[in-house]
């Protein structure tokens, strides 16, 4: 097969969480296991770090990633959902797996796959191990694809696991309160394993300490550690200083471990994630003039992040592009935004997106006046026509949305 039929077969054949939603969605690891099984449990053969949470744990992932390899380590870097490219979740020092290897896994491994109806993700997962195994990462940085008990990425033993902080989001699979998607996210916490909890609250705290005792583990919370020093990063979202002081309350654990850190390759590793990972969509300037924004935030503590540093900027007139997926609590999402603004409403071209012209309902229920776009290139276009230079421009509401536009 081409890549692109490669690529072809794995997103429309198999079920994608990403794409179709509950569809995609199994209960239970007993195919990751049997994965595992037939490829002879390639995770065993390098170190890991787990990083889950609701928000922050991709950025989080990036900066351990750049870090590492600023110490000039070997660094594998799993994340997911991709934006421009699949190949973006599979990374070796910032370099995407090339399109060959991606096809000969899937070559290899395709008659056998199929007798035990792969996932989407449980495919990734399994190519992603076994390339990081053939490639002989020294360290290599999992990001939790949802969840954390349940995941596929479940599987390893890592030498570090990480809970960035907890929010609603998932909430049909993972639980209607906080403290429910705590515990599934404590899944991830393995017995005499350190783990670092990014940012906690009051019912959530409990979860992870007493999973945290229950395994006999040290745990760290980082908004409790004294940090006596913050750098500067290219990450230029605020909402990014909790995410550096969830890694740097990570650092002493992974130096315990055995992993050599100096104090550059901290300060170099930070000033440099875009650089050295490729991070995408995270506060991500598009434009001086007017300035324009998009950035990947999709379910209320992360919006709200968002739309707080929105509110410290200086602009004439703000205006937001916006589209969302139909699984989510729009109207809640939608009373987040300020209704001064003129919003741009659009799809983005994949199944879940919900209908524009729904969302457009949505959002004149909560005060929010605008227009509805067949696409998003066309409610961007439209924004940067109307837009001063004196503006804002915001584009977001969807991983997906931004997708199109990076």
């Amino acid at each position: 097969m081409t890549y692109t039929e490669t690529l072809a077969y794995l997103f429309s054949q198999l079920p994608m969480y990403q794409r179709d939603g509950k569809a995609a969605y199994k209960a239970n690891l007993d195919n990751t296991h049997k994965l595992m099984d037939l490829l002879d449990h390639p995770y065993q053969q390098f170190k890991s770090i787990h990083v889950g949470g609701t928000n922050g744990k991709g950025s989080t992932s990036h900066m351990l990633a750049s870090i590492l390899q600023e110490n000039g380590y070997k660094v594998g870097l799993y994340t997911s959902p991709h934006l421009k490219d699949f190949r973006e979740r599979i990374r070796i020092n910032g370099e995407m797996i090339s399109e060959k290897e991606v096809i000969r896994f899937v070559d290899q491994h395709r008659v056998e796959f199929e007798k035990i109806d792969l996932s989407f993700f449980e495919w990734t997962v399994g190519l992603c191990f076994s390339f990081f195994a053939a490639q002989k990462v020294d360290y290599a940085i999992i990001e939790v694809g949802m969840g954390g008990r349940l995941d596929s990425t479940n599987v390893i033993s890592p030498v570090l696991s990480i809970i960035t902080n907890i929010g609603l989001d998932h909430t049909q699979f993972l639980g209607d309160t906080k403290t429910k998607i705590a515990r599934e996210k404590a899944g991830i916490i393995k017995p005499k394993t350190p783990v670092v909890i990014g940012s906690s609250l009051p019912d959530t705290k409990p979860v992870f300490s007493e999973v945290a005792r229950l395994n006999n583990l040290p745990i760290s919370f980082a908004e409790e550690l004294k940090q006596t020093e913050l750098f500067p990063s290219d990450l230029k979202g605020e909402y990014q200083i909790e995410n550096q002081k969830t890694v740097l309350a990570a650092l002493p654990y992974l130096k315990k471990s055995g992993c050599a850190i100096s104090s550059s390759s901290i300060e170099n590793g930070l000033k440099r994630v875009v650089t050295n990972t490729g991070l995408m969509g995270r506060w991500h300037v598009l434009s001086d003039h007017p300035y324009t924004v998009c950035d990947t935030a999709h379910n209320e503590d992360g919006l709200t992040s968002v739309l707080k540093q929105i509110l410290k900027l200086k602009f004439k007139q703000a205006h937001y592009v916006i589209g969302m997926v139909s699984d989510k609590d729009v109207t809640q999402l939608l009373k987040l935004f300020p209704t001064d603004g003129r919003y741009y409403f659009c799809s983005p071209k994949i199944p879940r997106a919900l209908n524009a012209s729904l969302l457009a309902k949505y959002a004149k229920d909560a005060g929010l006046k605008g227009n509805v776009f067949e696409s998003v290139s066309a409610a961007l276009g439209s924004a940067r026509d109307a837009a001063h230079i004196e503006d804002f421009i915001y584009i977001g509401g969807s991983t997906f949305v931004v997708a199109e536009v990076v």
